[in-house]
């Protein structure tokens, strides 16, 4: 395990909770990577490397025939000319024709290697360990799932494609412009300094503007998404006027940046015009200057227009797709970062099966931190009875939700060990353990899905008889029955549209359908009201019975019927026994639960 990880947001030990322009850090490295990533799914990318280049053919050939037809036409001979110009629809025609194919294959080639890409990227992201989420945001890696993907989509669907033409076409015209007229090609050259130059200057600087663009329209959707989502919060506390204030600011931010960007994108073409004017005349000087001596002819004078703004135009277009292009390599390298995680440790050489597991567990010395040199539990031994009833108290960031993960594997400890039926549970096989353990969190999570699906969750073979038998034993089935349609109501938001009482209630029936040896439940009541939780601690006592439990609980009134309490203070078992025998003691457990009674 990475000991240079944060603590996960909320504090130490709490489980799982629910085109800005940039330059890569390593181009050739990435792409040499995102290639061999593509292995196996490349197959068609020499049909589109051919139909490349014929698409190009057009930009390179029709000049050259449309100079041919103004010589055949200066010379007085129709019908060779007329040949030349059905010639040249042909042409016209069949270029149209090949970039159809091209862009065909292309999209088909282009999705099918973005559906491998996120295919594996969704794969590995599951088999990482929860430590990875816990030192992460959300939101930051949807976007690399998204955004990052969807941007080497658009590079490999459009952008490659015309870097390709591109390419072909200021060869292929090049050589033709050089086998022409050596002094022409000279002259044509000049403006493709030129306009290189201006595009050079012009990009660098709307880089930084549109990627500074990109970053205050982060901020502007950041701060709609939290005054959306946290309105009824935001007219609790009449801060309106703050939040209409604060969207203007970064609303004008947005605009003034946006402009200056586009004013400077907008000089590009004008100043590229200008550019391809002034070497149409100097062309147009120099040739007929030349053709006065009889050096060249009038159909030559005609390609050689043509060619130069063949010539210049794509330098300008390959500047444009660099752009996208850095963007879509330094998305690929975001998306590398994630491959390149370690995964959850796999199973040791011939795992155990756990396929009937008693539930008898065992620390002995654990001791475990987030981060290197801060141990959150210290030395912690203590031995759970199969079909025990444990309880786990203390104050906020003692260690409590950090001994569930450890139980459950979400991390493994630092130093002792933590034995389930007398072995290590690193011993056992991940899947079989996983399924040991029945878990219940404080922050629920409910999935886009009907009620039924939502609690039969892992499950998807189960009747529906024991799914309703699961909700009345929860306490849910009454309020299930008052959806719009039962059971089969779709919830959307994460069951929004509920309480937050009536969705851990729905957790808890997904926990009783089950059915696991081990249960846990995460300050499983602290969402619902007095009767309620009342209803609940009924349904644990029965749903426990006989199988071994563990209860983290901040109501201490919940816990009164639990075998064992557990206080765990500063990472180490402070007192411990039944509710009894610590309230005979009058330590600090006797304490909290005469303050809470007090309160009450």
């Amino acid at each position: 395990m990475n000991k240079s990880m944060t603590p996960p947001p909320g504090g130490p030990g709490r489980m799982h909770r629910g085109t800005q322009t940039v330059k890569p850090k390593d181009m050739r490295g990435t792409l040499l990577r995102l290639w061999e990533l593509t292995k196996g799914q490349r197959k068609g990318l020499g049909w589109i490397l051919l139909f490349s280049g014929l698409a190009s053919g057009s930009a390179i050939l029709s000049p050259l025939l449309i100079g041919n037809i103004v010589n055949l036409i200066d010379a007085g001979n129709p019908a060779v000319w007329l040949l030349v110009l059905v010639l040249l629809a042909a042409l016209y025609v069949s270029d149209w024709l090949v970039r159809f194919l091209q862009q065909f294959l292309m999209a088909s080639l282009g999705q099918k290697i973005i559906l491998h890409i996120r295919k594996r990227l969704f794969a590995v992201m599951n088999k990482l360990p929860l430590s990875f989420f816990d030192r992460r945001q959300h939101g930051e890696l949807m976007s690399r799932l998204t955004n990052d993907v969807d941007n080497i989509s658009t590079t490999i669907s459009d952008s490659l494609t015309q870097l390709l033409m591109y390419g072909f076409t200021i060869i292929g015209v090049f050589i033709i412009m050089l086998s022409q007229n050596v002094v022409l090609t000279c002259v044509a050259l000049v403006s493709v300094v030129f306009i290189f130059l201006l595009t050079r200057i012009i990009t660098r600087r709307t880089r930084k503007l549109f990627a500074k663009q990109q970053a205050i329209l982060g901020k502007l959707n950041g701060q709609i998404e939290e005054s959306v989502s946290g309105l009824s919060m935001v007219k609790a506390f009449n801060r309106e006027q703050q939040m209409i204030e604060q969207f203007e600011e970064h609303n004008e931010q947005l605009r003034s940046v946006s402009t200056h960007a586009l004013i400077w994108s907008g000089y590009l073409m004008p100043i590229m015009n200008v550019i391809t004017n002034l070497s149409y005349v100097s062309i147009a000087i120099v040739s007929g200057v030349m053709a006065a001596h009889n050096m060249i002819t009038v159909g030559m004078i005609s390609s050689f227009l043509l060619y130069s703004r063949q010539f210049g135009r794509p330098f300008v277009d390959i500047a444009n797709i660099y752009n996208s292009f850095q963007t879509a390599v330094a998305g690929a390298e975001r998306i590398f970062e994630i491959l390149d995680e370690e995964p959850e440790p796999a199973d040791v050489p011939d795992a155990l099966p756990l396929e009937a597991p008693s539930g008898e567990i065992r620390l002995e010395l654990v001791s475990f931190g987030y981060k290197a040199g801060s141990p959150i539990l210290k030395d912690v031994s203590v031995t759970i009875p199969v079909g025990t009833r444990v309880a786990i108290v203390g104050p906020t960031g003692a260690g409590k939700t950090t001994l569930i993960n450890l139980l459950t594997r979400f991390y493994d400890v630092d130093e002792g060990s933590i034995l389930l039926d007398g072995h290590d549970l690193r011993e056992y096989r991940m899947q079989d353990l996983r399924r040991t353990f029945g878990v219940v969190l404080q922050d629920t999570s409910l999935f886009g899905m009907s009620v039924r699906d939502n609690i039969s969750y892992g499950r998807a073979d189960v009747p529906f008889e024991k799914i309703q038998a699961a909700a009345v034993t929860a306490g849910a089935d009454s309020f299930i029955r008052r959806l719009p349609k039962g059971y089969d109501t779709i919830l959307t938001q994460g069951g929004a549209a509920l309480s937050q009482g009536e969705r851990q209630l729905l957790t808890i029936a997904r926990a009783v359908l089950m059915d696991a040896p081990i249960l846990i439940l995460d300050e499983a009541t602290s969402s619902v009201d007095t009767m309620t939780e009342q209803r609940i601690r009924a349904a644990m006592l029965a749903i426990t019975q006989g199988r071994t439990s563990f209860v983290i609980a901040h109501r201490l009134s919940t816990i009164r019927d639990s075998d064992i309490i557990i206080l765990i203070e500063g990472g180490r078992i402070a007192e411990q026994g039944t509710h009894e025998q610590l309230m005979t003691q009058d330590g600090q457990y006797a304490s909290m639960y005469r303050t809470q009674i007090g309160i009450e």
